[in-house]
């Protein structure tokens, strides 16, 4: 049964510079326990798609059907569409922190969510919020239902969100990247979970995401789109699996993996400015394979015998696969140097304390006596689940956060009683890049502004000359310099992340502290940006602190990798022995949870028991 058809759609968005032409002519269906992805670049119409469906642009000019359970969605009165946002349809937003109310407990805005569609006592929706919880992994969800947003990390958030939107049962299900922010065993548990929904509750899934990888072993069908096109579409495993269009071999290609060495092979240039409505194929000028006809007519769908159909001038893919999947040369890892140690962690502990409980003091030990050295030069990575200390850590190393005791030398200089003076000169050689790219820029500000900062604060550049380095940032991390002065509201989530690397990259840093610095862009920039950060390294002599949950990446860049379980580390050493022969069980559990095949199987992250009854 088709739960969700969507017909010709187009949709273009009045701004001051002109209509965005956010989507041109998109048609799918979803049937009932179908997981249907979507994939693309930032700005390529995926979110705005997403947001559509959910009735969520007002002001928008939007032509064609959106027929879900036989009602056409455009024509529906808002207090019907009402009705169903949040009851019948669901929606995972991208970004957890800006979604979720800093003001109230996450108890009473799932609560909030149960009562407004159901007549239910406040006691009953605490339960059932308390119980979708524990099902997307909150640990002792029965105190954790009464805590604020700021006290979760990053990934626990997400899980947040996903229990809201699924504590209703929806027939219809948008998840707009709800895997980016979690560690891969977490991930496991969700896929797991959104499968279990699909089975017993017959819930059609929507899932947004820029991990090729991840979708190539859940989707049903899937569409990859470009500059509001439908490029692609077709079986899951087909689609991603051997891609009909340039566009989607591209961004396979540009996807690393456990195997992945040297430079990765990105997709040339920047997509096109929406404003300007195409009438050619939009892919063209970064298209490995692009002909004369291409840049003067709008292409016709090719359908192929394996189901997918390709917005596209080449009829064979054979030829396709030829022109676009050219080898890209190697970059070879240098050959390990001795080095001195440029950021030396000696057994750092944090305890909070202070929060009474029934009449006595709870302290709570986040890291547990943790060591590592960062050699000159190399990059060092940190993997673990979500809340076992690695950001914790990045954050004691950056002076975010003082230790309750131990010791952080940088350069061979005790940072962890400097003062406010010292810092500050100090950061010209330590910057951080977080994971939030929101939740780190000021949105009252220019972006501009934002990446100017650095030249503001230690005094370096000035003037046009400011503006003018601003600018070449914006361009190197993959910003159009002419959105200088535009808000941080009016990028996508990956933009703003890139947002985030140009203003650390301002000062050429000696040490450079990333934060899942990759986990909100899409496969192309992802591998463009890592293709950066390593060339800076090669070039400048930079060392990394690589934090990410993305086995994959850590693997690609780092060296040396430790990995962290509860505030400790649990095992550390060289990549490639860490990964072929890892001795802690905790390590061989990540490693097995971020194989696509595990995922596919089920593997044995299941969700925690129990029944997902209507």
């Amino acid at each position: 049964m088709t739960v969700l058809s969507v017909r010709n759609l187009n949709i273009d968005i009045p701004t001051g510079d002109g209509h965005v032409h956010a989507a041109r002519d998109v048609s799918f269906d979803v049937g009932a326990e179908e997981l249907f992805g979507i994939a693309g670049e930032s700005g390529s119409g995926k979110s705005v798609l997403s947001q559509a469906i959910m009735g969520l642009l007002p002001g928008a000019i939007i032509s064609g059907e959106i027929l879900f359970e036989g009602r056409n969605l455009l024509t529906l009165p808002a207090r019907e569409m009402q009705r169903l946002r949040g009851n019948r349809i669901a929606m995972i937003s991208q970004d957890p922190l800006s979604s979720l109310h800093p003001f109230y407990t996450i108890g009473a805005q799932i609560t909030e969510a149960i009562r407004i569609h159901r007549k239910v006592s406040e006691a009953e929706a605490l339960r059932e919020a308390v119980d979708t919880l524990t099902r997307v992994g909150i640990y002792d969800a029965e105190k954790r239902v009464h805590d604020y947003p700021h006290q979760f990390s990053g990934g626990m958030r997400q899980r947040v969100m996903i229990a809201m939107a699924i504590v209703l049962r929806p027939a219809l299900l948008i998840a707009d990247e709800p895997t980016t922010a979690l560690d891969v065993t977490v991930q496991a548990q969700i896929i797991a979970l959104l499968n279990q929904m699909r089975r017993e509750l017959g819930t059609a899934i929507i899932m947004v995401t820029h991990d090729l990888e991840l979708l190539s072993s859940i989707a049903d069908h899937a569409m990859v789109m470009y500059a509001g096109n439908r490029m692609e579409f077709g079986p899951g495993d087909a689609v991603l699996g051997a891609p009909a269009h340039p566009y989607t071999l591209g961004l396979q290609r540009s996807s690393p993996n456990h195997e992945t060495r040297g430079d990765l092979p990105s997709i040339p240039g920047q997509p096109p400015s929406l404003l300007v409505e195409q009438k050619a194929c939009a892919f063209a000028p970064r298209c490995p394979a692009v002909m004369d006809i291409c840049r003067q007519q709008r292409p016709p769908v090719r359908v192929f015998e394996d189901g997918t159909q390709s917005l596209c001038w080449l009829e064979d893919k054979a030829s396709r696969t030829a022109a676009a999947l050219a080898p890209a040369p190697e970059v070879p890892r240098p050959v390990d140097q001795p080095s001195d140690i440029v950021v030396s962690v000696s057994d750092v502990r944090l305890t909070y304390g202070g929060r009474s409980l029934f009449g006595k003091s709870i302290n709570l030990e986040v890291l547990k006596g943790v060591s590592l050295d960062l050699p000159r030069g190399k990059t060092l990575g940190i993997v673990g689940e979500s809340g076992c200390g690695k950001s914790t850590l990045a954050r004691i190393i950056a002076g975010l956060l003082p230790p309750t005791s131990g010791d952080v030398t940088i350069e061979g200089k005790s940072v962890v009683d400097l003062d406010r003076a010292s810092w500050v000169e100090m950061r010209k050689r330590v910057q951080m890049v977080f994971q939030d790219p929101f939740g780190s820029l000021n949105p009252r500000r220019r972006v501009g502004s934002i990446i100017g900062d650095p030249f503001r604060i230690q005094n370096v550049a000035h003037g046009a000359q400011r503006k003018n380095r601003v600018r070449e940032l914006m361009e190197v991390v993959g910003l159009n310099p002419e959105h200088y002065n535009r808000f941080p509201s009016e990028f996508s989530g990956g933009q703003r992340q890139r947002i985030g690397i140009a203003r650390a990259l301002a000062l050429n840093p000696s040490i450079i502290i990333f934060d899942e610095p990759v986990s909100a862009l899409d496969v192309s920039i992802q591998a463009q940006i890592l293709n950066l950060i390593s060339r800076l390294q090669r070039e400048l002599g930079l060392s990394y602190l690589f934090i990410s949950h993305d086995l994959a990446v850590v693997r690609h860049v780092s060296s040396e990798i430790i990995v962290m379980k509860s505030g400790q580390v649990v095992e550390r050493g060289d990549t490639e022995t860490l990964y072929h022969n890892p001795q802690h069980p905790y390590t061989r559990e990540l490693l097995a949870a971020a194989d696509p095949h595990y995922r596919k199987s089920g593997g044995s992250f299941a969700v925690p028991p129990g029944e997902l009854a209507p």
